[in-house]
């Protein structure tokens, strides 16, 4: 290309014909300039870009940089740091025990105030079984995948058990990655993990944060029946918004499928979802959505605000305010759920074990006894 360019015959006729001697000196300044540029010239342009640009007698244009897409943190979003002392109690604990829990795979920004035990002293931790490995890829999750993750710990059940005892606590979340690779996605272990949690603490109140186990329902009447008391399975996001956050396997009436068959089976289990706001849904979305998770007879849902885990994760469309989210909680509270968390750190899994909800699985216990 440079070769053709200064070639002669590459000029206009006329300037060949005029004077030879002043294009000649002409072309040499031109010369002297090109080298020059291309010393100096800024890295973002190629030595290709120079000699076009010198040759339209142009001045080289910078390449733009890119605009960042990351929308600032607002100041609401700020959160406590992990630095108590039951923090590092229950940081010990799992370590030592060798488990998983979400808190840290997921990045959960409430990782302080949960394992710390917020205002009120009271610890919540949400453990993640049959390993760290996903075998799904969801846009918006930080958790690690893989078609073919290790195989799950046999004696994780005990483990978890022991642990969850030892920590003293009165509930306990438990949730897992998807195993898709596992002939029975995995339920057999989930349910052996609820089982031996109850015989080793009969009165400690289970939750289970389950996968979809891609509807089937042999899968999901395993974990329902395990003796559990709230099955919470999340649907992530409004309806028109599945296919750009969540991995092509799962889809939001297979989500609804889930929890409907749960109080089909088990009629007196506490069912509950969570909703990820700021990524694209509108006000209409999210009522049709209430109204399909009132249909399905889910009794407890939560509102947070979606955070990017990581610049490869799909980015933030909006956050929103913290009125807001409270406006979202008395539209759901009308509705008839009958517990509402809702907030812009609120997590599926956040304080699970306050007040309130373990009123309302203790209360349909009571149900059940009488």
């Amino acid at each position: 290309m440079f070769h053709s360019f200064l070639s002669r015959s590459s000029l206009p006729a006329s300037r060949h014909l005029l004077n030879p001697s002043r294009h000649l000196s002409s072309q040499s300044t031109r010369l002297e300039s090109l080298r020059e540029k291309l010393k100096t010239e800024d890295s973002t342009l190629s030595s290709v870009e120079v000699l076009q640009t010198f040759a339209s007698g142009s001045a080289p244009r910078r390449k733009a940089r890119k605009s960042s897409r990351a929308l600032p943190k607002p100041d609401w979003l700020r959160v406590r740091p992990a630095e108590s002392e039951n923090f590092n109690k229950l940081r010990t604990t799992v370590r030592k025990s060798g488990l998983a829990t979400v808190c840290e795979e997921a990045r959960c920004p409430n990782i302080g105030e949960c394992w710390g035990g917020g205002d009120d002293g009271t610890a919540t931790a949400t453990i993640m079984i049959m390993g760290d490995t996903c075998t799904r890829g969801c846009s918006f999750c930080s958790v690690k995948t893989s078609r073919r993750p290790p195989p799950v710990d046999t004696d994780e059940p005990k483990k978890v058990a022991e642990a969850v005892k030892e920590w003293g606590l009165d509930y306990v979340v438990l949730t897992s990655v998807d195993r898709d690779d596992m002939p029975d996605q995995g339920s057999g272990h989930f349910r052996a993990v609820v089982q031996a949690i109850k015989r080793e603490s009969p009165e400690m109140l289970v939750e289970a944060l389950t996968p979809d186990f891609q509807g089937n329902v042999e899968f999901i009447d395993k974990v329902a029946t395990s003796g559990l008391d709230v099955y919470a399975h999340n649907v992530e996001t409004v309806e028109r918004l599945q296919r750009r956050m969540r991995d092509h396997r799962a889809n939001y009436w297979q989500s609804l499928g889930v929890l409907e068959r749960v109080k089909e089976v088990n009629s007196n289990i506490v069912t509950k979802t969570s909703l990820m706001l700021g990524v694209g849904e509108t006000d209409e979305d999210l009522t049709q959505t209430l109204k399909d998770l009132r249909s399905a007879n889910v009794d407890v849902v939560t509102f947070g605000q979606y955070l990017q885990p990581s610049k490869r994760h799909m980015p933030v469309k909006a956050y929103v305010t913290p009125e807001k989210f409270q406006e979202w909680q008395e539209v759901a509270e009308g509705m008839g759920f009958k517990y509402v968390a809702s907030g812009p750190l609120v997590r599926s899994s956040y304080k699970a074990g306050e007040f309130f909800l373990k009123a309302l699985v203790k209360e349909q216990n009571q149900k059940v006894a009488s």
